[in-house]
């Protein structure tokens, strides 16, 4: 391996290139008979997928290739000859509407090997196929090694030996090594392939960030931005009092472009101050009666504003039944609600609320998402349940009076993004509401928290609004790079749980 090269580049092949090459493949396929590829056939590449085709180079010599085509895969039998997915080598398989992006050929000049050039241009491949918005990287690989093991291993048991580094494999520890899997044994692959004795491994890489094609309008948004309200509670004269206050804010997070805005839980508590008169159990069923009312006209803001409003929580009377609840209001005019299943021991002794059952992940414009009210956080089987549904933000609306209440809400939303590999955003009430028993101080600092892998902040934490002023807290959220955690973590919780000693079902 050479020790003195001062320059290494990857860049697009071009038929100047031949020359270099084939010395380059003479020396790679040394137990070849005659070169890969003829200056015709590269020709041929080059005319059809010119972007397909890369060649690496040190210190501006041909060191290196690689060679692919863009194939529509069910066309293919799974049981495919490498003939037959290059047309014998006519390739006229490539299809610029296919799906898959098949790779045909990679070699490094043995004198350049353990440089890591090769995994080089496979991540190059990867970047195309993503910029491609194909599915995936398929090819046949080698296993020039399987002749030394052929009498005592079938090519099945020979490939999961390697899997777990018992044997190694010039070729296919390398492929797994960068994220391929293997698909199937094939027979026949490469006919002149001596050393594999015509086998090869199906293996393949999938695009985490394909997306099928469709409509534009109908795209999920790879970055979601939201928007928290860390709300002052103050008396108000009346409901229409308290719709202006929450449509100055919608208005004011609207103006950022914001695809989702959250209020705290028990936001319309205000409105107790008018029911002063009444016992606290009947006091908080009189606030139920606006419920409903706030709800509509939460959902008429969602449309004008062209925002999803995740309206905090109220109280609501059920049959009887004193519960939680909360409203999600789409910008499309659609509408879900969430319960709070979990009730404290001061809401049920004080007001008779009980806990809601309804618990389930929601579809938005930007992806999945759950809502959890305030306690509800505190119980980590309700947010991985959710994650298992796909969910990628949680928010949580919550309401606390004291610093060791708010500071269980935030330490267990920290923890609830790290477990469940998906962002977590907390908005809480601040002030006081000094005739409304039960409800005299609030303790709040909103923000929003990222699993603390590398693609994130160090300490987790993306944002945060100053603690106990009224405020709000805009933030961007990149969804893609949840895609990325869930495959590249350096630790991946939701992959790494040890199904076979324990599950999490619903009753």
């Amino acid at each position: 391996m050479p020790k003195d090269i001062q320059k290494i580049e990857l860049r697009n092949l071009e038929l100047s290139d031949y020359v270099e090459l084939k010395e380059s493949m003479i020396e790679a396929y040394s137990d070849w008979e005659e070169p890969q590829w003829t200056e015709e056939q590269i020709r041929t590449l080059l005319e059809k997928f010119p972007e397909g085709q890369l060649v690496m180079l040190a210190d501006g010599k041909v060191v290196g290739s690689a060679l692919s085509l863009i194939i529509n895969y069910s066309d293919f039998d799974e049981n495919h000859s490498y003939l037959a997915i290059t047309g014998n080598y006519t390739f006229d398989t490539h299809d610029p509407e296919g799906d898959v992006l098949y790779g045909i050929d990679v070699f490094i000049h043995p004198g350049y090997r353990g440089l890591r050039l090769g995994r080089r241009l496979y991540d190059a491949r990867k970047d195309l196929c993503e910029k491609l918005n194909l599915k995936g990287i398929i090819f046949g690989g080698r296993i020039p090694n399987y002749q030394k093991y052929a009498e005592e291993l079938s090519p099945r048991e020979y490939i999961r030996s390697v899997r777990r580094k018992e044997i190694f494999d010039p070729v296919l520890s390398f492929q797994l090594s960068n994220d391929f899997h293997a698909k199937k044994v094939l027979k026949g692959y490469l006919p002149d392939d001596e050393s594999s004795l015509e086998y090869a491994v199906l293996l393949e890489w999938d695009n985490i960030y394909y997306q099928k094609p469709q409509k534009v309008v109908d795209l999920p948004k790879q970055v979601a931005r939201v928007g928290l309200m860390q709300w002052q509670m103050r008396p108000f004269s009346g409901l229409e009092a308290l719709f202006e206050q929450v449509e100055f804010f919608v208005d004011a997070v609207s103006g950022y472009q914001t695809d989702f805005v959250l209020f705290p839980e028990l936001f319309n508590a205000p409105l107790l101050a008018g029911l002063d008169n009444l016992p606290e159990a009947e006091a908080i069923r009189g606030l139920a009666e606006f419920t409903e009312p706030v709800r509509d006209k939460l959902r008429e803001f969602a449309i004008s504003y062209n925002i999803n409003i995740i309206g905090g929580s109220m109280p609501f009377i059920r049959e009887g039944m004193l519960v939680n609840i909360g409203f999600l209001c789409r910008r499309d005019g659609t509408t879900a609600s969430y319960e709070k299943l979990h009730i404290t021991p001061n809401e049920a002794s004080y007001w008779g609320m009980r806990g809601g059952s309804q618990l389930a992940a929601f579809d938005t414009d930007c992806g999945k998402i759950g809502i959890l009210i305030g306690y509800d956080v505190e119980f980590p089987e309700l947010s991985r349940l959710l994650a298992e549904e796909g969910m990628q933000i949680l928010f949580v609306p919550f309401h606390t009076n004291t610093q060791n209440e708010f500071t269980r809400i935030q330490l267990c939303a920290k923890a609830r993004a790290i477990e469940n590999e998906c962002y977590v955003a907390i908005a809480g009430s601040v002030g006081n509401l000094p005739r409304v028993s039960n409800m005299d101080t609030q303790v709040a600092q909103s923000g929003v928290f990222t699993p603390a892998d590398f693609a994130f902040p160090g300490n987790g934490v993306l944002a945060e609004a100053p603690p106990n002023a009224e405020t709000t807290l805009v933030a961007e959220l990149d969804l893609a790079l949840l895609k990325q955690l869930h495959t590249y973590g350096s630790l991946r919780n939701l992959k790494g749980r040890r199904t076979d000693l324990f599950e999490l079902r619903r009753k």
